[in-house]
């Protein structure tokens, strides 16, 4: 039977000897260092896997085990049947303290277990929700919770918080990239978010870049409160100027040099307000979309070139970047114009 050995070592002399016991592979991984009083006197408890020579050797009372990592496969292996196996998750999203997982509707019945093997994988968590997809126009989640009370919480990305209750709005975690290039970007300008949710890029832009202005549109009234919470939590009321309602409508004219169109599904029908809302001098369009891979760039380009002339304006392309896999062979892609 494995005992919990440890040496006792004086704090001044303890950095060295761990250190020796590192490299000598003498030292218990499994468990931490403990800083104990005896006699007067504090000691380090260093967990060992043998006896060291030189020093004497106690069995520890109350051994502290660092958490050992678990898998979800690792955990129901022995409840489940092998077949079930196969059809658990593999992914999931975390989203403040709140767990989002797809769960096959062959393994429904076991929704509440994997749940609680979730928690016990991520124990700072304390709500599990599963993903059942979006639907209408406002691009709603349809979330069922598992485990726990609460779908609102905090959650923090690039150095910007971002409040949000996960049953009522949507949060991607998949364009991490985009957010942070657009977080680079825009200083001393005055920039328009057509649809701005939550702040997914306002807020990191009113953060990091600090632009003049921004003026950000969302019509969901939900994600419109969420957006306004969010500005307070990150202190840029001076930046941003929330506006609720239809971007055909609410977008304005001829003020911004920097235009967000950072919504995939009806975009395209939205690109003569983007352009309208450019200065007269010019300014740049970040037009998001989702292509079939057979026309993955050119769709997108040739609609904006479309616009700009219908609007007597040219487009100069400046990049093209593909974000994510939308569904089979369509991608979200984003094209970056110049507007003259």
């Amino acid at each position: 039977m494995k005992t919990n050995r440890i040496i006792r070592v004086p704090i001044n002399e303890a950095e060295g000897i761990r250190r020796n016991l590192v490299e000598t592979g003498k030292l218990d991984h499994e468990r931490k260092i403990k800083i104990i009083e005896y006699n007067s006197k504090r000691f380090l408890e260093i967990p060992v896997i043998c006896s060291i020579k030189g020093f004497r050797t106690y069995d520890q009372q109350e051994a502290i085990f660092y958490r050992k990592w678990r898998s979800l496969t690792d955990i129901l292996k022995a409840e489940i049947l092998d077949i079930e196996l196969e059809k658990l998750p593999s992914g999931w999203h975390i989203i403040g303290d709140i767990i989002v997982v797809s769960i096959d509707p062959c393994i429904a019945h076991l929704k509440k277990r994997i749940a609680q093997a979730l928690l016990c994988m991520y124990p700072s968590c304390n709500t599990v929700v599963r993903d059942l997809g979006i639907s209408g126009k406002f691009r709603l989640p349809e979330r069922e919770i598992l485990v726990g009370n609460s779908t609102e919480t905090i959650h923090k990305e690039n150095s910007c918080l971002f409040k949000i209750d996960v049953t009522k709005t949507m949060f991607s975690k998949g364009n991490l990239h985009e957010k942070a290039l657009m977080s680079r970007i825009g200083k001393h300008e005055t920039i328009v978010d057509m649809f701005a949710g939550i702040g997914y890029f306002t807020i990191p832009m009113a953060v990091h870049a600090k632009p003049v202005k921004i003026v950000a549109i969302e019509l969901n009234p939900q994600s419109y409160m969420y957006l306004k919470d969010n500005i307070s939590l990150n202190r840029v009321g001076n930046i941003v100027e929330p506006v609720n309602g239809d971007c055909a409508y609410a977008t304005p004219y001829g003020i911004a040099d920097r235009v967000m169109m950072g919504y995939v599904g009806t975009t395209h029908h939205y690109l003569d307000q983007g352009i309208a809302a450019l200065k007269k001098k010019g300014g740049v369009l970040h037009y998001h979309e989702t292509a079939p891979e057979c026309h993955l760039f050119s769709r997108p380009i040739s609609r904006i070139q479309e616009a700009a002339l219908r609007a007597g304006r040219n487009a100069d392309i400046i990049e093209c970047r593909k974000i994510k896999k939308y569904s089979p062979g369509v991608w979200h892609v984003v094209v970056d114009a110049h507007i003259i």
